[in-house]
């Protein structure tokens, strides 16, 4: 096939990006950088088949040749990124996703959303399954990225139930790997940078707060399943595995070495006190279940942040011998 990878540069797109290559489709990856990197995606420049185009999906991005099947990728994701991009990041949800929408129906291609957990807010359900609403507060600090993706839902729904559209909904529950950014402000990106440079790790409130969290290639693997799928979703991808954030923080000590201590601040408006998937719905129409534990993808994990501070470090030209 030839896929369309909307936010293609990014922690998952780059990824997705290389294993439709892998398996031998053609990929198009549309990014307009403003979250993703291009170092993501460097060492896909030269293979065969694939193709980055630098463009906003808000604008209508022009897609020549024929398309297969569209990821919906495009949005700032974390939190440090909607925070600092609240009007890109309610664009990129209603505007992208009806562009997006519009390509593939004029291709007559299928078109997964990425959509989030985050639909459901801080949940009084629990585990959060797809039949459940959800509790957001739609004028709240993190409103501008839980009801930009609510929305996209909703639109990708009308497409489908009006103009036919082949669509696909995955809510996409913490994920964590390697091509994270590491001032990204996700929990796992943020610790593991803190750890490794001996800082205390930073927790929000007392810590007991609980999050899942999946292993990037066990998401990419839900991905692929929901974009080779004729199901219309929404479907929970996520690892059902429940932790508190200080069982993460203790975890990321033990694995790093570090003798970083824990600071405690205060918890941010609005944030999830729980939240796990249950993905039921995804092994019973996917096949899909995360196999990756959570100490194994850590481990990865932190290699592959300590393989870029010590790549940084190799590059800094001395200062021996240098004048003070």
């Amino acid at each position: 096939m030839r896929v369309v990878v909307a936010g293609g540069s990014g922690f998952l797109g780059s990824q997705l990006c290389e294993a439709l290559l892998n398996r031998g489709d053609r990929v198009s990856c549309l990014d307009n950088f403003s979250s993703g990197r291009a170092a993501n995606v460097a060492h896909l420049m030269n293979r065969s088949g694939f193709e980055c185009v630098t463009c906003d999906v808000t604008a209508r991005p022009r897609v020549g040749g024929d398309v297969d099947a569209v990821v919906h990728l495009a949005s700032p994701a974390s939190p440090d990124d909607y925070h600092r991009h609240p009007l890109e990041t309610l664009a990129a949800g209603s505007r992208g996703t009806e562009n997006l929408l519009d390509l593939a129906v004029r291709h007559r291609s299928r078109l997964v959303l990425a959509s989030t957990s985050e639909v459901y807010g801080d949940p009084q359900v629990h585990p959060q399954t797809e039949d459940y609403w959800g509790h957001v507060n739609p004028i709240g600090p993190r409103s501008v990225y839980d009801e930009a993706k609510r929305y996209a839902e909703a639109l990708t729904t009308a497409y489908r139930r009006i103009r036919g559209a082949d669509t696909g909904i995955v809510r996409i529950f913490n994920t964590y790997g390697p091509r994270m950014r590491a001032h990204d402000g996700r929990v796992v990106s943020t610790f593991v940078r803190q750890a490794l440079a001996g800082e205390d790790l930073t927790l929000h409130g007392d810590g007991s707060q609980t999050r899942s969290y999946c292993y990037v290639d066990d998401m990419i693997r839900g991905l692929i399943a929901m974009l080779d799928s004729p199901r219309p979703g929404p479907v929970n991808l996520g690892n059902p595995t429940e932790h508190t954030v200080r069982e993460l923080a203790e975890l990321v000590l033990l694995i790093t070495g570090s003798s970083s201590g824990l600071t405690f601040l205060p918890l941010p408006a609005d944030d999830p006190v729980r939240r796990r998937p249950d993905i039921t719905r995804a092994r019973e129409e996917l096949g899909w279940q995360p196999e990756v534990p959570l100490e194994v993808g850590l481990r990865r994990t932190v290699g592959w942040f300590a393989a870029q501070n010590d790549a940084r470090q190799e590059s800094e030209p001395s200062s021996a011998g240098r004048p003070s």
